[in-house]
């Protein structure tokens, strides 16, 4: 059965592993095992390529986040007018993260293989504690959030690792049954729209596009069967237009997407302070601290719109930095899905891709938002934008794929993991 897998793995990732292999060559465990000339080197206990460029993101976030909220943390009542006091709490958030990151490392994958469906009925549970009156907390006309007292937790964040592992042990479970949509494609189907309906009723759209994205994706990596993938495409485009067809909100943001300087002060004024604070960067931006559009004119700019901030000060370079550094640890995630792959290790090779997709689709959604290339959404940069919960979730996540690059080294060096 894993042989079936492992084999549709190898087929479906032939492009994308052949780029996130050519970067992960140096100390790769695959090429050890090649080349008898670097059986002589030692491996390396971590994946040097992927550990750094999360941490780069890490600190280059919590910068600008500081940057990019002075002026809100000053002029707010509820902050006390303390410049420093979103930095003060983004601070916590990443040094508990980071607690939590190297928790998570010490947990094998058989483990969170096991507690995979467990992990996904609790994230289902809290989706729907969070819409009770009494534990929900409202913002902004959104209902996503539970409150404990010294940060809301946003359990949205925590459905989409959960999401990736459920669909990861799915897959490998079900491996000799993913060409029968009754037997194979329909349950795990039935508990994505169950989520989906439970994210539209808070309503968090954009983490609905994530979770379905990745969960697709892991599906198709497994070998689910291509015609059926293919419908479940047309099903899910023809799904995303009828629920932006029947929601006068949704409705807003599209036709303030397609033209926001139309109504630059109602429905496309994000967006046209977005495209504001790109268009004054340029190529080098106005300096560190200096930018205009964070100074009460972009709304969440230290939370969704932190790109534009980003542009606005540091210009092409600094975005480019960032694009950089997600795709390489995109790419990193993906090569050490490879390795899982030719290791035999199907769950831990669906789950590194799992979170690649993850990570890779929800950046490129919020950079896309900021650009004005995708409409707006509520989603954060990981890694990066303020928020609690985000940030543990995206450390979690950066934590099991060095886990399993770090298994796949114990097992090239003949161990047991």
């Amino acid at each position: 059965m894993f042989s079936r897998a492992l084999s549709a793995v190898h087929g479906r990732m032939g492009a994308w592993f052949s780029a996130a292999r050519w970067f992960g060559r140096a100390g790769a465990a695959e090429t050890v095992r090649r080349r008898g000339s670097d059986a002589r080197k030692p491996l390396a206990e971590y994946d040097a390529g992927l550990l750094w460029p999360a941490l780069l993101l890490l600190t280059f976030g919590t910068v600008m986040v500081y940057s990019s909220s002075i002026a809100m943390a000053e002029a707010s009542r509820f902050t006390g007018g303390r410049a420093n006091y979103f930095l003060v709490r983004h601070l916590i958030f990443v040094a508990i993260s980071l607690v939590a990151g190297m928790c998570v490392f010490q947990v094998p994958m058989r483990i969170w293989q096991r507690a995979a469906p467990w992990l996904c009925i609790a994230g289902v549970a809290a989706l729907v504690a969070v819409l009770l009156p009494f534990l929900g907390r409202e913002v902004n006309g959104a209902r996503r959030w539970i409150g404990l007292g010294f940060f809301n937790l946003q359990p949205s964040e925590f459905v989409k690792l959960a999401a990736v592992l459920y669909a990861a042990d799915y897959t490998v479970r079900k491996q000799a049954l993913m060409h029968s949509f009754k037997r194979g494609l329909l349950p795990m189907l039935g508990v994505m729209l169950l989520v989906g309906w439970l994210l539209l009723r808070e309503p968090d759209f954009g983490a609905f596009v994530v979770i379905i994205s990745v969960a697709m994706a892991i599906l198709f990596l497994g070998g689910m069967n291509g015609k059926w993938f293919a419908g479940l495409i047309v099903m899910m485009a023809a799904g995303f237009a009828l629920l932006v067809l029947t929601s006068p909100y949704r409705m807003q943001r599209i036709f303030g997407f397609m033209d926001p300087w139309s109504d630059p002060f109602g429905r496309g004024y994000q967006l046209s302070h977005a495209l504001i604070a790109f268009g004054r960067g340029e190529y080098l931006g106005v300096g560190l601290g200096a930018s205009v559009e964070k100074l009460m004119y972009l709304p969440e700019a230290h939370t969704d719109f932190l790109l534009a901030v980003i542009a606005e000060e540091l210009g092409l370079a600094g975005v480019t930095l960032v694009v950089v550094l997600f795709a390489w640890l995109v790419l990193r995630a993906f090569a050490a899905g490879r390795q899982a792959v030719n290791l035999e290790r199907p769950f831990s090779a669906l789950t590194a891709q799992g979170i690649a997709v993850w990570i890779g689709a929800q950046s490129f959604i919020n950079m896309g938002v900021n650009m004005g290339v995708l409409p707006t959404k509520g989603l954060t940069l990981p890694l990066m934008s303020f928020g609690g919960s985000g940030i543990l979730a995206n450390c979690v996540a950066v934590a099991l794929l060095l886990r399993i690059d770090w298994e796949n080294r114990q097992m090239m060096r003949g161990q047991q993991v």
